[in-house]
């Protein structure tokens, strides 16, 4: 079955029901897309040392070997995925995708990596380095800074042993497994049921 309107102000609850099965359907596969589109990053330099995906697997790597809790690793394994589709903005893209599954600090750092990133190359292709100042005083400045500096910025090294993505897979599913922060999220009850 599928709804059966023409136009959303013509919609029933009964068609809301059959979108929220289907929808319930759709959130369960939605950790093996989000890997799908991961691996679409391999093979892709971009001029880089390493692929774009081995540059997420050394990021993550780095960040677990540290001690990194599970969702901030997850972070740091998805903080590009934004790549392929926002070339000018990337980390905008992967904020999005990790919005509703992680928590505001590491929410921020994702979104803000971008810019945090550029104090390291940024003076070589006539942008301000120091761009990320203007957020200096911000609760996660701190945390954005660190990511950078420690795991994100090393992370290009084709000499680098990263752990496979396997390592990582389970990580992903535990943390797309609960909605933290979505408009949907009071509803997720009614469409699971439903």
């Amino acid at each position: 079955m599928t709804a059966t309107f023409t136009s959303m102000e013509n919609s029933s609850a009964a068609d809301w029901r059959e979108i929220g099965a289907e929808a319930r359907k759709a959130s369960l596969t939605l950790t093996d897309r989000v890997l799908a589109h991961l691996k679409l990053l391999d093979g892709d330099c971009g001029g880089f040392p390493v692929d774009r995906y081995q540059h997420s697997l050394q990021t993550a790597t780095l960040a677990l070997k540290a001690g990194k809790d599970e969702e901030y690793v997850v972070c740091a394994l998805l903080h590009d995925i934004g790549d392929t589709l926002g070339a000018h903005n990337h980390f905008d893209v992967a904020a999005a995708v990790l919005k509703p599954f992680v928590s505001e600090a590491n929410l921020w750092m994702v979104q803000h990596h971008g810019i945090f990133q550029g104090y390291f190359f940024f003076h070589h292709i006539g942008l301000d380095r120091n761009l990320r100042e203007q957020f200096r005083g911000h609760e996660h400045f701190a945390r954005t800074e660190e990511f950078c500096a420690l795991y994100d910025n090393p992370a290009f090294n084709p000499g680098a042993k990263a752990l496979p993505i396997s390592e990582f897979e389970p990580m992903v599913r535990r943390v797309f497994s609960e909605v933290k922060n979505s408009i949907y999220k009071d509803n997720t009850a009614m469409l699971a049921a439903a």
